[in-house]
């Protein structure tokens, strides 16, 4: 079980998307994050003259898929190494760096650190990483070793609560075996299988030849019920045609994402089940079902229908008017009246006095 710990997070501007200055009570190192469109505002902290590691974020041009691309460096500066980065590298859209407040690192520490974290992203498998070459691991004595490791722990307890988690090992949900529903006494909601739409070329190397699927979004409640996994093949085939039992589900980048790992491979549907007349839009996104009715169905329409006991849709979006409180509704009763009495008026001298005056009266009484 994993000890619990505090951290102190100061929003140097004040926004909380903006600078934070990251530290802990007993900890020699600080942690800053940031923004780079921050960046000329933070670049003149002291923390950033010092040496330390550093992690650059963002997205690339080329990615293949929606994992974050990531650059770890190490500096006797950790600044001015950014600096360089902010003209020569254009992915990062966010910058960590973690220098000691009392110069304990030297270059031999700094770099062990960048080593450390080079191979535990590579062992995550959560980002792509930027890094061109592996650091050598540098020739640390014992004790060296052991204080520089605390530092990474410390390092590795702040990313997670800056929002990243490219250094975690993915802790897969484990899914079981499918137990078929009673006939008898149906759950109440007994969805089991998420469809999820898939273009053609991201259905052929990934459904079927690599045997997961991955990016999609879960929902809470449904990830330890997930037992298979339907690919709806998208136009112009139109149909769902393979489903795969479910082995695991581990989580996939930053974005709160999952990849779905087969048990075996996908197997083809007797029948394919035709979009028909389903709601355009309804299979932009995964949709839930049970595995019997995925076998049943004759069409998408079948399958993505509310799920049981969700809330009824309104047919109106119109309130009923609430009734009129009774001393206001005797006011408004002697208003209307006097209107009506004063129009009678108007209409009696409009119709006996002169033509002048029934001009004018008309005027008025309208």
């Amino acid at each position: 079980m994993s000890e619990p710990y505090t951290l102190r997070i100061f929003v140097a501007d004040g926004d909380p998307s903006g600078v934070k200055i990251v530290d802990r009570m007993n900890w020699t190192g600080v942690g800053i994050a940031f923004p780079r469109s921050a960046w000329e505002r933070v670049q003149n902290r002291q923390e950033l003259r010092r040496p330390g590691v550093y992690i650059l974020s963002g997205t690339a041009e080329d990615a293949a898929d929606e994992l974050p691309t990531i650059y770890i460096g190490q500096g006797e500066e950790v600044g001015a190494r950014i600096e360089k980065h902010d003209s020569g590298k254009v992915f990062w859209d966010s910058a960590y760096a973690f220098v000691s407040t009392s110069g304990a690192l030297n270059r031999a520490h700094i770099t062990w650190l960048e080593h450390a974290l080079i191979l535990r992203a590579e062992r995550a498998r959560q980002c792509h990483l930027d890094n061109a070459t592996q650091p050598r691991e540098p020739n640390l004595s014992e004790s060296e070793r052991a204080d520089t490791d605390a530092f990474l722990n410390e390092i590795l307890r702040i990313l997670p609560l800056v929002g990243v988690h490219v250094f975690e090992l993915p802790k897969a949900i484990t899914v079981g075996t499918h137990q078929p529903s009673n006939v008898d006494t149906p759950p109440a909601d007994d969805r089991d299988t998420v469809i999820v739409p898939a273009q053609q070329e991201n259905f052929k190397t990934m459904f079927v030849d690599s045997h997961c699927w991955y990016a999609i979004r879960i929902a809470g409640g449904m990830l330890p019920r997930i037992r298979y996994v339907a690919a709806y093949q998208t136009a112009p085939v139109s149909a769902i045609t393979h489903v795969a039992p479910v082995e695991r589900i581990e989580p996939f980048g930053d974005a709160g994402k999952y990849r779905l790992i087969f048990s075996e491979p996908a197997k083809t549907l007797p029948t394919p089940i035709p979009f028909a007349d389903a709601r355009i839009g309804s299979l932009q996104g995964p949709r839930y079902t049970s595995y019997e009715k995925l076998l049943s169905a004759k069409s998408v329409a079948e399958l993505v229908s509310p799920p049981p006991n969700s809330p009824q849709k309104p047919t109106s979006r119109r309130m009923p008017r609430p009734p009129a409180e009774p001393a206001r509704a005797a006011r408004d009763g002697r208003r209307h009246a006097a209107c009506r009495s004063l129009r009678q008026n108007f209409s009696f001298l409009a119709a006996s006095g002169a033509p002048l005056v029934r001009s004018r009266v008309k005027r008025l009484a309208a």
